[in-house]
This record gives C-alpha cells, sequence and structure tokens, in this order.
C-alpha cells in the first residue's frame, strides 16, 4: 500500500471519529491541505486543514504562529498565520467539522456545504470559503479520483 493510501486511511479514519459528513472527501481535503501530512503545520500542530487559530482562541488550544501563502489580489503573497495546534488528527477533524457547523450562519457556502447531498458538492461549496486557492475544490477532487479504491477497501472493512 502507497504512502498516499495510508495517510488517506488514517485520515478517513479521523474523520469517521469525528462524524464528517464525507468523511473520505474530508480525507482528502486534508491531503491537499497538509501536503500528504508532511507539512510542518501538520507535523508540529496536527493541523491537517490549515485551521487558523479563532479569536478568541478555542478554549484548550494553543496558537503555532506560522507564514501561509494567500492568493490575495490576484496574486500569491506570503503573510503571518496563526494557527490552531491540536492534540491528535481526531481532534483536528471534530474541530474542523465544529468550525463549520458555527459558521454557516456566516458564511453561505459553508451552510450549502453541510447539506449537500453528495461529496463532490460539499468540496465545491466549502472550497468557496475555506481557501483563498480558486482552483482548490478541482485539486481535492482530483486527489478523490485518484485515490476512490482506497476509501472502497476501507469502507469494506469497516
Amino acid at each position: 500500500m502507497s504512502i498516499q493510501s495510508l495517510f488517506l486511511l488514517r485520515a478517513y479514519r479521523a474523520a469517521q471519529a469525528a462524524q464528517h459528513i464525507f468523511p473520505e472527501y474530508a480525507a482528502c481535503e486534508a491531503a491537499l491541505e497538509s501536503g500528504w501530512g508532511h507539512s510542518k503545520l501538520a507535523i508540529e500542530a496536527n493541523n491537517l486543514f490549515g485551521q487558523k487559530q479563532s479569536h478568541p482562541p478555542l478554549a484548550g488550544t494553543e496558537t503555532l504562529p506560522m507564514p501561509t501563502r494567500e492568493y490575495l489580489h490576484d496574486h500569491w503573497t506570503t503573510v503571518l498565520a496563526n494557527w490552531t495546534k491540536f492534540p491528535d488528527w481526531n481532534e483536528c477533524f471534530a474541530a474542523r467539522m465544529a468550525l463549520l457547523r458555527r459558521l454557516s450562519q456566516t458564511f453561505p457556502h459553508y451552510q450549502a456545504a453541510l447539506k449537500a447531498a453528495t461529496g463532490e458538492q460539499y468540496v465545491m461549496a466549502v472550497s468557496q470559503s475555506w481557501s483563498t486557492d480558486p482552483e482548490r475544490a478541482g485539486k481535492v477532487l482530483a486527489v478523490y479520483d485518484a485515490h476512490a479504491g482506497a476509501f472502497q477497501s476501507a469502507q469494506r472493512v469497516a
């Protein structure tokens, strides 16, 4: 089994434990956002989604300041951001779902994502507000398309 498949299975199980509505797509989001778990943010903070720290910070969480690239004003730029540090992947996925639910009244794209009938609809909606990368949804769906077999195997085992 490839390293990418192992990452996706671990992320899929964490998403399931967090009762994510589309755990296989959440695993693909995590793969994209974390560089397959190799980003400094993923390694040092178990933060697989690039979840920024809220203001005030989430209760019981630490903050890790780090630079990031954002797509602003039609070009990529580096900015300093404060990131949420999670104790493990399960907490990361649970906090992500809680954040989407909490912000769904403010961000219509999150509300649409939570009401999506399919994983593809979920990714298309959530990507409109989650990231500044205008190509995010397509990238997540490409990860899913390339690795869908890994999830079919995991679902047969579960």
